[in-house]
């Protein structure tokens, strides 16, 4: 992934390879985890797609790469994971298509009813958001049998989002393993999973939102991995002296910087095209976006220290004029004591980005504004 300028100067300024004197000086003092670069994927487009049966050795699946190792989800922090996983994706007319290689010597599931916990047992999850505003996205998680709990949710918990555990992907899935399933007595490869997730799935209403050249969703994947030993021929979970699990770990594609999947702004990119390229840049309007995340999280800890939130971005630690890609930007401001509205643009410009209290992206004309 290409890393722009603009974030070479966020990671030199935040991400403890600086002097403390710039880090000092830097607005995003204290927040460097949740501004950890995510990964972007340049997702290719096929007229035939892959056959869902598990095995994705399959000769559409050479058009697509390999992402990166998963890492922890708080990254760098925690050591590489111990096992590795990786994922592909493809999209067609219809659907987006994943596959995954969760690498794992002991392949065990005990969880089959749909929508049932499924991260007691080990489990590869995806959550995307098509519409790139934090905002209506989707959650899917699977075990090593198939079994499905998938989600939506209108706005992330944090904003006090309602869960609809109603929804259904209606998608087709198949897994295979490299191994046996729930034998403790050999040593497994792992197990693959492949998906196809319709874009009618993931559209409100029956305006069917079909990826177009060039456009930008959010997704991450995460895997939750348990520590168990062997117990009468069965997997039983470690537990601490007080007799709890041990904490799982989580393992994800795009570090979150913090423990919660439900942050979708940290997610992934993933970029549509029907040409050649691999190669991922960051658009400017990404790059854009950070300062209104940076008034977001520093609101968030003012409503806590002062129960209001600030109307006065010095109070925040924050410049009204900030530089991004040698552009300069505006950053405006406006709160109630439960309420805030903050934007961003430049004098080139022709739309405004915004976001408030929720967390809620959006980008508006300036025309309509004026």
């Amino acid at each position: 992934m290409a890393v722009s300028i603009f974030f070479r100067r966020v990671l030199t300024a935040v991400c403890a390879i600086g002097p403390m004197a710039v880090m000092a000086q830097s607005p995003f003092k204290g927040l460097e985890d949740l501004f950890i670069v995510p990964k972007g994927y340049v997702i290719h487009y096929v007229q035939t797609p892959p056959v869902i049966d598990g095995d994705i050795n399959d000769a559409v699946w050479q058009q697509a790469q390999w992402t990166e190792d998963f890492v922890d989800i708080e990254g760098d922090r925690k050591p590489r994971p111990a096992l590795k996983t990786n994922v592909k994706m493809l999209w067609g007319d219809s659907c987006l298509y994943i596959a995954a290689q969760i690498r794992d010597p002991h392949v065990w599931a005990n969880i089959t009813r749909h929508d049932d916990i499924i991260f007691r047992n080990n489990d590869f999850e995806v959550f995307v958001n098509p519409g790139n505003t934090t905002h209506q996205y989707f959650e899917m998680e699977f075990n090593a049998l198939n079994t499905l709990f998938d989600l939506f949710l209108n706005k992330p918990y944090r904003n006090y989002g309602s869960p609809m555990f109603g929804w259904n992907a209606n998608l087709h899935s198949a897994v295979k393993i490299q191994g046996t399933l729930n034998n403790p007595g050999d040593v497994d490869t792992g197990w693959t999973i492949e998906i196809a997730l319709p874009y009618k799935a993931i559209s409100l209403g029956n305006d069917v939102k079909v990826p177009y050249e060039g456009q930008l969703w959010r997704i991450n994947f995460s895997r939750v991995e348990w520590d168990t030993r062997v117990e009468n021929g069965k997997y039983i979970k470690l537990k601490d002296a007080a007799g709890n699990n041990l904490p799982e770990h989580n393992w994800v594609w795009s570090a979150q910087g913090v423990v919660n999947m439900h942050y979708p702004e940290r997610w992934g990119y993933l970029q549509f095209t029907k040409g050649k390229n691999n190669q991922f840049a960051l658009p400017y309007t990404e790059q854009q976006r950070q300062y209104l995340w940076l008034i977001y999280y520093r609101q968030q800890q003012w409503i806590k220290d002062h129960y209001a939130y600030s109307n006065d971005m010095k109070s925040l630690g924050i410049n009204a004029k900030v530089t991004v890609v040698g552009k300069t930007n505006r950053l405006q401001l406006e709160a109630t004591p439960h309420q805030f509205w903050a934007s961003i643009t430049d004098d080139e410009s022709k739309y405004i980005l915004t976001i408030n209290q929720e967390g809620l992206i959006e980008q508006l004309n300036k025309n309509s504004n004026e």
